[in-house]
């Protein structure tokens, strides 16, 4: 089993880095990738950059160039719901690109012919991560995360992305990664941390709580790696 762990920005995956003494650094493609072991566990952590085709040549490269055959991203996210506060956790149960718009042509929004509107993450993960939410005494979210390539810091934007796909939270990447993952058939967790509430307060808020929601989500996708190395999932 080797498995990727994903972020979009240096803050996202610094946690999980410290958290090794030692890694092997491979510059490929205009990116880093670096390899570790954890627990016996064969990792291979990058960060993307912001935006979905970063993260689609991203996560392509971690399965199809560094061979993992699974993915776990670990970042932040803007809330949707009002039951989501910041610092709060919430795990993707599908997601869909908000941004993606061919209505002229009849058909609803974030769908492509040949596609669809939502991606499914892996059932058997979200249900590892109660498990790991249950012993680390934290408390986790469900829910869908919507994926653009724009930083919603505007209330008429963020409710009309709740209303159309009933989305949760946003974000820049979850979505591309989870059509890159369906693809080529590789199940796949994306867990986000909240740090704003995605309104006219966004951008001052956001700096302020990346760290934390960074380090809070790293330290439970960790926590993942090791539910899936004593679970022996193949």
């Amino acid at each position: 089993m080797k498995i990727a762990i994903m972020g979009a920005m240096p803050e996202e995956i610094a946690p999980i880095l410290d958290k090794f003494g030692e890694y092997t650094t491979t510059e490929y493609a205009n990116n880093k990738y670096y390899e570790a072991t954890y627990k016996g566990v064969e990792l291979v952590i990058a960060y993307s950059k912001i935006g979905k085709v970063f993260s689609t040549l991203t996560a392509t490269t971690m399965i199809q160039y560094f061979g993992a055959d699974r993915l776990l991203f670990s970042g932040v996210a803007g809330a949707i719901s009002s039951k989501l506060k910041v610092g709060d956790l919430i795990v993707a149960t599908k997601l869909l690109q908000h941004d993606l718009d061919i209505s002229a042509f009849g058909h609803p929004f974030g769908y492509v012919p040949e596609g669809s509107v939502f991606v499914e993450a892996d059932a058997q993960m979200i249900n590892m991560s109660k498990e790991v939410a249950k012993e680390m005494g934290k408390a986790i979210h469900e829910g869908i995360i919507a994926t653009g390539d724009q930083f919603i810091a505007n209330e008429e934007r963020k409710n009309w992305i709740g209303n159309t796909f009933l989305a949760d939270a946003l974000e820049m990447e979850g979505a591309s990664v989870a059509v890159v993952c369906d693809a080529l058939n590789t199940p796949f967790f994306i867990l986000r941390a909240i740090s704003d509430a995605a309104d006219m307060d966004a951008s001052f808020s956001f700096d302020a709580f990346l760290e934390s929601s960074a380090i809070e989500s790293a330290e439970f996708v960790l926590k993942m790696v090791e539910k899936l190395q004593h679970k022996n999932v193949q």
